[in-house]
């Protein structure tokens, strides 16, 4: 039988999907699940969004350019002229989703075995990106006891060598919701400017901050143009996740030149999905002001819960759409199997993702998991009861 290659067999599965088979299975037996392990809003996307793609009179679906459709682009510097980044069209390619924009970015300024750091728990699908384009991950801790706060610089910097290629971050973080601060995205510029490295900033979640807090873009302060990279994505601003459209965003012509390179091989992004992502800028401001609303209300009522559970604790994120929660068991991989195979309340259980698969350090996150509240606050009270029933029968 053919070898395949090893890239291919040591990529992991992604860990927020890797229970999907139990959910299948719990799900042909009749039992409904409620599904906080993916980050899949449950909010209506904005109707203009949708109408420009039903009502599209499109008699075929051409190729476009490949950099992206230059008035989706121009729309694109409005809307970050409207958060004080101030770009221009020629800096940004569009791609098929955050996902392949990171690929991208990784390809352009990685070689094999080149090294990037990132604080975790991270995004998990970052190390499966990483491994594909043949790129080691370089972890540093940030502790659930500290907020999840940035690690210390002195650790970033010890980590840096000739290999080093970038820092990279999501901000807000998924999966912790922690936001960095002014000073948190300089510090990390000015240890990339130093060192001869790139930082890249995962910014998916801009719009998603609660308590008055701040986003602040690494593409704010000009001092740092030639190192900084953003990621950018309108599946969750949007509720338009199966749009698939993303982009990354520099000041470094040499980067956009070269990724460029990459956006030509797989021809252009999404026809459809362009329309869609085109006509959500047009959308009203009050409708993400409504979206924040409900996400803020959300947090609220699911901490609120999480917290009247015996041996539980967690953090109360930041941004984004997720917390980190300490199970009162050893292994909660185990205990999310546990749900989907053994365990139902009224024919219903709970889907949430283990921790563990959010770290590349092992032996952490064992005892944790992750909780997207994207569900109406009835939902998510509810599957704080079915959790906290589950604990019980699988304690004793």
């Amino acid at each position: 039988m053919p070898k395949l290659s090893n890239k291919g067999v040591q990529l992991p599965f992604s860990p927020i999907r890797k229970l999907a088979t139990y959910a299948e299975k719990a799900k042909s037996k009749g039992i409904d699940i409620l599904h906080l392990n993916i980050g899949q809003p449950d909010i209506e996307a904005p109707i203009e969004a949708l109408n420009a793609v039903t009502q599209s009179n499109l008699k075929l679906l051409p190729y476009g350019p490949s950099q992206g459709p230059l008035s989706y682009r121009e729309s694109l510097c409005e809307y970050y002229s409207s958060h004080e980044i101030k770009i221009n069209p020629n800096q940004i390619v569009i791609t098929t989703g955050a996902s392949e924009a990171l690929t991208f970015c990784l390809n352009v300024i990685c070689d094999a075995e080149d090294e990037i750091i990132i604080p975790e728990p991270f995004y998990a699908n970052y190390s499966g990106f990483a491994a594909a384009s043949s790129v080691k991950v370089i972890p540093i801790i940030s502790d659930k006891e500290e907020n999840f706060e940035i690690p210390s610089l002195s650790k970033i910097v010890s980590k840096i060598n000739r290999k080093t290629k970038a820092i990279l971050i999501c901000n807000p973080s998924n999966p912790t919701g922690h936001v960095y601060s002014e000073k948190d995205i300089n510090s990390l510029c000015e240890i990339a400017l130093n060192n001869d490295i790139f930082i890249i900033v995962d910014e998916v979640y801009r719009e998603f901050i609660y308590d008055n807090i701040k986003h602040y873009s690494v593409l704010r302060n000009p001092k740092y143009k030639s190192i900084s990279i953003m990621i950018d994505s309108v599946s969750k601003r949007y509720s338009l996740c199966g749009a698939r459209v993303g982009c990354i965003v520099s000041k470094n012509k040499s980067v956009i030149n070269n990724i460029q390179k990459f956006a030509q091989l797989r021809l252009s992004p999404p026809t459809y999905g362009l329309m869609a992502s085109e006509a959500a800028l047009k959308t009203p401001k009050n409708y993400m002001l409504e979206v924040i609303k409900k996400y803020s209300n959300r947090r609220k009522v699911l901490i609120e819960h999480l917290k009247k559970i015996d041996g539980i604790s967690v953090t109360k994120p930041m941004g984004a759409f997720y917390c980190i929660v300490k199970l009162p068991v050893k292994n909660a991989e185990n205990f999310c199997r546990f749900l989907l195979e053994d365990f139902n309340d009224s024919n219903q259980t709970v889907m949430l993702a283990p921790a563990q698969g959010f770290y590349s350090t092992p032996g952490y996150g064992i005892d944790k998991v992750r909780f997207a509240f994207i569900l109406k606050p009835s939902k998510l009270i509810r599957a704080t009861q079915i959790l906290e029933k589950a604990l019980k029968v699988y304690q004793n």
